[in-house]
């Protein structure tokens, strides 16, 4: 697949061969790749195990004792013994006041998933097809009417940029003006979240995928929804946010040879 190369103000340098566009979009294997990239970033999580537990209350079972709990009409439960107004409350069992959980959740519990090196391959270079369909691109609400090729690959000139509005600029000449107007539009939050520091939701738009970095990703690190990695740090989240393919990229010539090793 023959794709053309363009250069920072928008005009065509060339052309670059590559494999890795032509690949069959397997969203199942997408999916499967996402999640198990997600789970690398969950928290574990648990109670303390002695909560619940640190109470000095007893059952005494036995026979002709003052305090015993035999023959008293009440469950055969762990209780305070000797408290005054407290003596014979329930404590330690879950259905007690302040008694521990039944099964609560704990910090020991594995959450990685584990996936096939093929399968995760496999589902990289779906989701890279899938950035080059436009159909696809334009069902993720990226704005891409004035793009004159996908996918977009720029000279390596683009990996040289250090200032954000140069990079700004770049983007509108490649056609993307309207799709950086749409970034600039933030919502409030649906839910409780809001009161949880994340009370705007922010727009995904394009992945600029470099070989190198020579100041880009400080250039474009602050644009809002934009962003910026290199060929080898990428991932199917990044390609695919929420699992959904299709993602606006733009490559650098060099990324795209260095990639090429993938399709083979």
């Amino acid at each position: 697949m023959r794709i053309p190369v363009y250069g920072l103000k928008g005009e065509e340098k060339g052309d670059v061969t590559s494999r890795m566009f032509s690949n069959a979009v397997r969203k199942d294997l997408i999916i499967k790749a996402f999640l198990a990239e997600a789970s690398r970033q969950r928290q574990p999580y648990g109670v303390d195990p002695l909560a619940g537990k640190r109470t000095s209350a007893k059952y005494i079972g036995r026979r002709h004792r003052r305090n015993s709990m035999m023959n008293r009409e009440m469950a055969r439960t762990k209780r305070i013994v000797g408290m005054g107004y407290l003596n014979f409350t329930a404590r330690f069992v879950p259905q007690a006041t302040k008694g521990r959980k039944a099964h609560p959740p704990k910090a020991g519990k594995v959450w990685k998933l584990k996936i096939n090196k093929k399968e995760r391959m496999r589902a990289m270079l779906s989701a890279i097809a899938a950035s080059s369909q436009k159909d696809m691109v334009e069902s993720r609400g990226h704005i891409i009417r004035e793009v004159k090729h996908m996918p977009i690959v720029v000279n390596d000139e683009l990996e040289n940029l250090k200032k954000a509005r140069d990079v700004v600029k770049t983007l509108a000449s490649l056609g993307l003006q309207e799709e950086m107007e749409r970034l600039s539009e933030k919502k409030v939050r649906a839910g409780i979240g809001k009161m949880r520091g994340r009370r705007y939701r922010k727009r995904k738009g394009p992945l600029i995928v470099v070989k190198d970095d020579k100041g880009i990703i400080a250039a474009a690190g602050n644009i809002p929804g934009v962003d910026i990695v290199t060929s080898r740090g990428l991932s199917v989240s990044m390609l695919a946010p929420g699992a959904s393919p299709g993602r606006l990229c733009i490559w650098t010539k060099s990324a795209i040879e260095d990639l090429e090793g993938l399709a083979r």
